[in-house]
């Protein structure tokens, strides 16, 4: 397949609108960009179109696919309920980065769902994504747009290196604000229960529904069960090189990661610190900072860049930074314990 691409940094030209609203309905398979990282589409009411998602990614299918919309109308065609949280959660959170989980209605494909009887659903905030929902006028499905188990694509760049020639277009849209996937809440449990978190923190959502819950896999191994959620698998967002992280007092994470090193000076390794450490390592092949301590913002938009230019550098062994576990941290140290398979040190 050659695959085709489009300019959309921050607008898309109409004829180009077309082409992709003519791809989607002819049930190809569309990159485009948004808020969080990029998505890889198709049309999610076309069970066979659906299909080359799983194809091209290399995905499970039993990890459900988010629906993407631009208007909170299109929610008729695909959900049963709509609770009095999710309506709340819509209007202080949509469009934006953030996916909702309803009870499906039967029309939406399994392919979708993983065979589940609900459905996730999110409106991003993005002004290409939303032209391109808005006039296709129906709901794409669209997971990360990566080879699944990999850091997923922030950049142009690295959706081209994993999806040329898998796909019919990509859309160019630089690079990703947010740099981490949606937060996601299932609302047909009461309280409302975040099974993935991102950008729209714990703290931000229990402002609008007090009482939100947590799912503990969060931060935890995954028991087996089948998700509910993309990106509840275990090993997920994984870079080549085996990675470690360090959590805890500063003081104490540099020391164990420069003790690691030291463990493993015959081979080619990798730290990402942060702007207050980085003169704090010596002996790395490569060392990176992702950004300031206090911006964690920063941090979450590089997180995925970075382990990817690990993996340009094809570097050995990869020591990463932890964060405190409250706010955004949260989100990072989710992404953190799965791109690493659970190596983390906690409590330092």
């Amino acid at each position: 397949m050659k695959t085709k691409t489009l300019q959309g940094t921050k607008k898309i030209k109409p004829q180009d609108v077309k082409t992709i609203v003519d791809t989607f309905k002819e049930g190809g398979l569309v990159v485009f960009p948004t808020e969080t990282v990029y998505g890889l589409g198709a049309d999610g009411t076309n069970p066979k179109a659906l299909k080359k998602i799983f194809k091209a990614k290399g995905r499970p299918g039993d990890n459900p696919l988010i629906l993407h919309i631009a208007r909170r109308d299109q929610l008729q065609g695909i959900v049963a309920e709509v609770s009095k949280e999710a309506e709340a959660l819509m209007d202080a959170f949509w469009p934006g980065p953030l996916t909702l989980i309803f009870k499906r209605k039967a029309t939406i494909p399994d392919e979708v769902t993983a065979g589940l009887d609900t459905v996730a659903v999110r409106m991003p905030s993005h002004k290409v994504a939303h032209e391109i929902l808005d006039a296709v006028n129906r709901p794409i499905a669209a997971p990360s747009a990566n080879i699944s188990g990999r850091p997923s694509t922030t950049t142009y760049k690295r959706v081209y290196e994993d999806l040329n020639g898998l796909v019919d277009i990509i859309v160019d849209g630089g690079q990703a604000d947010v740099g981490i996937e949606s937060t996601v809440v299932d609302t047909t449990v009461t309280p409302p229960m975040v099974l993935r978190p991102g950008k729209i923190t714990v703290e931000e959502l229990d402002d609008v529904v007090p009482g939100m819950t947590i799912d503990e896999t969060i931060i935890s191994k995954d028991d087996g069960k089948v998700p509910k959620s993309p990106g509840q698998k275990y090993k997920h967002y994984a870079p080549r090189a085996e990675a470690y992280c360090f959590v805890g007092n500063v003081n104490n994470v540099i020391a164990h990661i420069n003790k690691a090193i030291a463990e493993h000076g015959s081979e080619k390794i990798a730290v990402l610190a942060t702007d207050e450490t980085m003169d704090s390592y010596q002996g790395a092949y490569f060392l990176k900072s992702m950004g300031s301590r206090d911006h964690l913002e920063t941090i979450a938009q590089n997180l995925f860049e970075y382990l990817r230019e690990c993996d340009d550098e094809a570097v050995d062994i990869i020591f990463v930074e932890g964060f405190e576990m409250r706010g955004l941290g949260v989100s990072i140290m989710n992404r953190l314990l799965k791109a690493c398979g659970g190596r983390v040190k906690f409590g330092l």
